[in-house]
């Protein structure tokens, strides 16, 4: 009698249905190897800025180590008040209309999970983040993808989510500007959209954790300063990508107190608080650090006009994204699917990216390269991606 305890037989259904993180699957392969120029990884080469990580010295120094309240420290929340008005023209109550994460991607799994029923639509764009459809799934919703494409900047069109709409559709997840394409919404575009949004009563997952980083002049709009647009909007953001503090893991969610009350029932039962050293570290980013915020973006700037450049030169088009630190060339010219030239690039000439696949069946033909590292890097990383696509197209 084999008595064997097979512990799969546990899994619940609803995550043996979900895939694995392709960028993660293809970083396992990247790992094994040594000397590999990684444009894959979506963090910042930059060391968090000295005066946040001296707020967060200071704080272990006087001890402030315990929990916080659910909500985040009100101090926090204040300053993320103030930031928010101050940068975008919205107008949250920190005592009730603000909630501190532990990073984004809790905010946004909280919400989720706050406000979806079983048989709901989720409307998302794509290409995406890799977590979005999984997440949506996850809160027992239904994820409704609508493709952007390279000709249009990977914007969505407001007649584009009109056609998506079902009678299950109850809300739209919008992210930009966009990982993985770079693409922005301006202004009219997210009028358009905001006009569907209010006619059809959706909610809006707004996550803005690029607004920082936007380029060529442009300025960060967000949907919920829209007329009619704040009370049905969930403004998701965070610390880690704009001021490099990726391992501080702070993000943060704003939304009218009905809403941010259900979300805290979730987190304080899942999270209890962010920690307390990062939510401190967070007061100094918000509050002081405007001028190393412009100089990053200055930079990352710099580097996507270079790789643009390159990338374009070599015969792989590519649309100058105008916010994070992605492109997205496609690489149909060398006949090779996104995860063969994905493969074959790294383990030819020791250079990641991620094959577009990753971030939904409409980025296949594409692939992303992350430019917040060195230029010198970057500059052997062209070369050798260069030396690959003549190969390639011989």
């Amino acid at each position: 009698m084999n008595t064997a305890l097979d512990p799969a037989r546990f899994v619940a259904e609803h995550v043996k249905n979900i895939p694995r993180s392709g960028i993660r699957d293809f970083f396992e392969i990247v790992q094994s190897m040594s000397d590999v120029i990684s444009l894959g990884i979506g963090e910042p080469d930059y060391v968090t800025p000295w005066r946040i990580r001296e707020a967060a010295i200071f704080a272990l120094e006087k001890g402030r180590t315990g929990y916080t309240s659910n909500l985040g420290l009100p101090r926090l929340r204040q300053v993320i008040s103030r930031y928010l008005e101050r940068r975008y023209d919205l107008c949250y109550q920190p005592d009730a209309e603000i909630l501190v994460s532990v990073g984004v991607s809790e905010a946004l799994d909280v919400a989720l999970r706050a406000t979806l029923n079983r048989g709901d639509e989720v409307i998302y764009h794509e290409p995406s983040y890799v977590s979005y459809r999984p997440s949506i799934a996850l809160a027992g919703a239904t994820a409704v993808p609508v493709q952007t494409r390279a000709e249009d900047a990977f914007r969505l069109r407001g007649e584009a989510l009109r056609a998506s709409l079902t009678p299950r559709t109850k809300a739209l997840l919008l992210s930009f500007p966009t990982n993985p394409t770079g693409g922005v919404l301006e202004r009219d575009d997210l009028a358009a959209i905001a006009e569907v949004c209010t006619e059809h009563d959706l909610l809006v997952f707004a996550d803005e954790i690029y607004c920082e980083l936007v380029y060529d002049g442009v300025q960060h709009v967000s949907i919920a300063s829209l007329p009619g647009m704040r009370d049905r909007t969930v403004v998701l953001n965070g610390c880690s990508k704009s001021y490099a503090m990726t391992g501080f893991r702070v993000g943060y969610a704003c939304a009218p107190s009905a809403l941010i009350e259900a979300m805290m029932k979730v987190h304080q039962y899942a999270i209890m608080c962010a920690t307390s050293i990062s939510q401190e570290a967070a007061i100094e980013a918000l509050e002081n650090c405007d001028r190393e915020v412009a100089a990053m973006r200055d930079d990352y700037e710099r580097r996507r006009n270079y790789v643009v450049g390159r990338l374009n030169a070599m015969g792989l088009p590519c649309h100058a994204p105008k916010g994070t630190f992605y492109v997205f060339p496609e690489i149909a010219p060398t006949g090779l699917s996104s995860r063969d030239f994905s493969l074959q690039l790294l383990k030819k000439h020791k250079v990641a990216v991620v094959p577009g696949m990753a971030f939904g069946t409409s980025g296949e033909g594409f692939v992303r390269c992350c430019f917040a590292t060195g230029l010198d890097q970057l500059r052997e990383a062209m070369d050798r991606m260069e030396r690959f696509v003549q190969d390639a197209r011989a």
